[in-house]
């Protein structure tokens, strides 16, 4: 397929995570939608990215005395973001709001259009404050400047765009724009529907319905998020209360989860909602250059040692831990690494419910235990999970660790430094994940519940070590004594065995690791199947199967002709 015969692209996300000096993400979303735009960039293909310029950030999260987490808000000056001199309006709650259209294009990246609001002289600046803060006013008043002006941001441009990504449900309004666009030449609202749907796709990443976004038809009129269609149309699109994904759904030709597994829960999910686009899988991926050690990225291709290279990386981690902590962590002990979003599912601190277990091999040196993570500045239980944790690095100080102020750079030193990475998410839970990814192919092996990218990766004692219970029942407590009892197994009868017994065994399952992961957990495998099985669907006009969970499972080894 020729280059310049491919789709050319827009990709709307709220969150980017492209470099720790520009703090415009919250977590994994973020993180995924930068490296997508990284490998866009490395296969020069006609893609750009659509955004918000956070002038808050998310949150920077410190530890208090109590070990409490506490937030602050700093204004950042993104004097190095670029500015394009193109301004868009939207209309929000009756009122004129100009945003000022921004360029992202010094990381490696596609170029990433940024909206801001944030300028000398504007009465809007709160709308582009806080990325995931205040309520549900500013949440909407986000979500019309993402999506009706992202749109506009590319007719300002001149920018021709054949599909329209949504990756997650927070841009549907520009699928309320493309109606709106439709229905102003002349068409009737079904057949504006059916266009748009023509020009769109959509990625869905919560496995749970209950966290899909869910807006009153009464404060989205209110705000201007109908932008010129009717109640009804609007409940034809999105339901009452109308739902950011169920709209997503019948916007879009094609729909994609991010895994294997997470494929059969969304199909099951929705498979009460008529009139959707088909839910295939994409599986996650991330971007190599950005996240593999250099050191280990010319061991491996050589053929050579990685033990040596990867306790450069682990002494790194040390030296870090001892500068922001004080903790004196061995560098030629086991470290087992844990950094995610603090949220209940992840059970980050499942390890130490039944700490007496493990306090032994603690005191002792043997097991030292590495958490970073950040919560939500309004989730209460994930402070409490962080406090918790924070107790445990107080009563074992150089041997568990928590980093405060979770951010890519952190992120990075982990996957890198540690020898194992911890992951033990409630089922099925988790959508993908793809800190595991990153561990992978740096030789750090995965300790994993079955759930997300897991399924389709490690295999057990071979490139890391599964905790696969095969779990036959709805009970939570049931399922965490499962889990737990299953880590503490492997753990203690497999994991640190190998470690301080069988070196050469340990590295030969490092080399594996990243045999399995670093082409087929890439982002640019991922990209090439959007292009492959979402965007040109879009472009080729294929034939879509209607009903959702009628798309087959991808068994593990079939292959795609993939864009050259």
């Amino acid at each position: 397929m020729e280059k310049t015969k491919l789709p050319r692209v827009a990709y709307f996300c709220m969150e980017y995570g492209l470099d720790a000096k520009l703090p415009i993400y919250a977590g994994g979303l973020g993180i995924l939608a930068g490296d997508f735009l990284k490998a866009a960039k490395d296969l020069n293909l006609p893609l750009v990215g659509i955004g918000i310029l956070w002038r808050h950030d998310y949150t920077e999260q410190f530890i208090g005395e109590d070990g409490w987490p506490y937030d602050n808000y700093p204004t950042f000056d993104y004097d190095f973001v670029k500015d394009t001199g193109v301004k868009i309006k939207v209309e929000i709650e009756g009122k004129e709001v100009t945003a000022r259209v921004r360029l992202v294009d010094q990381y490696g990246n596609a170029p990433l259009y940024l909206l801001d609001t944030n300028f000398p002289g504007s009465e809007h600046g709160w709308i582009t404050s806080k990325l995931y803060g205040g309520g549900t006013y500013e949440r909407i008043a986000q979500e019309i400047l993402l999506g009706i002006g992202g749109v506009r941001l590319l007719r300002a441009l001149n920018i021709d765009v054949d599909v329209y990504h949504f990756n997650e449900g927070h841009a549907v309004l520009a699928g309320i724009e493309l109606i709106r666009e439709k229905m102003a030449e002349g068409l009737s609202f079904e057949e504006a529907w059916q266009a748009t749907r023509r020009q769109v796709v959509f990625t869905t990443h919560t496995p749970v319905e209950a966290g899909n976004e869910k807006h009153d038809h009464g404060e989205l009129q209110r705000m201007g998020a109908y932008n010129g269609l009717s109640y009804e149309q609007m409940v034809h699109l999105g339901g009452n209360p109308f739902n950011m994904t169920e709209a997503a759904l019948r916007l879009c030709t094609v729909a994609n989860a991010v895994s294997n597994l997470h494929g059969h829960t969304a199909r099951s999910m929705w498979r009460h909602v008529s009139d959707t686009g088909p839910i295939i899988s994409i599986t996650n991926g991330v971007h190599v250059p950005t996240w593999q050690a250099k050191e280990i990225h010319y061991a491996f291709q050589a053929g050579g040692d990685l033990w040596k290279p990867h306790l450069q990386l682990k002494t790194k981690l040390v030296e870090y831990a001892h500068k922001h902590t004080d903790a004196r962590l061995n560098v030629n002990a086991l470290m087992v690494g844990f950094a995610r979003r603090a949220a209940g599912y992840k059970r980050s601190d499942l390890i130490f419910r039944n700490a007496e277990v493990i306090d032994p091999l603690l005191r002792d040196g043997k097991l030292q235990l590495i958490f970073s993570g950040k919560a939500h500045p309004d989730d209460y239980e994930g402070k409490r999970i962080i406090q918790d944790l924070v107790r445990m690095d107080r009563k074992y100080k150089d041997a568990v660790v928590f980093l405060e102020n979770y951010n890519m750079e952190i992120g990075k030193l982990l996957v890198q430094g540690c020898d194992v990475w911890l992951n033990n998410p409630m089922r099925p839970l988790e959508a993908s994940g793809t800190s595991g990814m990153k561990a992978a192919m740096n030789g750090v092996l995965n300790l994993s519940v079955v759930d997300g990218w897991v399924g389709e990766g490690p295999q057990h004692g071979i490139s890391g070590w599964l905790l696969d219970t095969h779990h036959r029942h709805l009970d939570p407590q049931q399922q965490n004594q499962e889990d737990l009892a299953a880590l503490y197994r492997v753990l203690f009868d497999e994991v640190i065995p190998t470690y301080y017994e069988q070196p050469e065994r340990w590295q030969d399952m490092m080399r594996a690791s990243i045999d399995m992961s670093h082409f087929r957990f890439s982002a640019t495998r991922m990209i090439r199947e959007y292009y492959e099985l979402m965007y040109r669907r879009v472009t080729d006009k294929q034939d879509a199967v209607t009903a959702p969970w009628m798309i087959p499972e991808r068994s593990r080894g079939e292959q795609y002709p993939y864009i050259t």
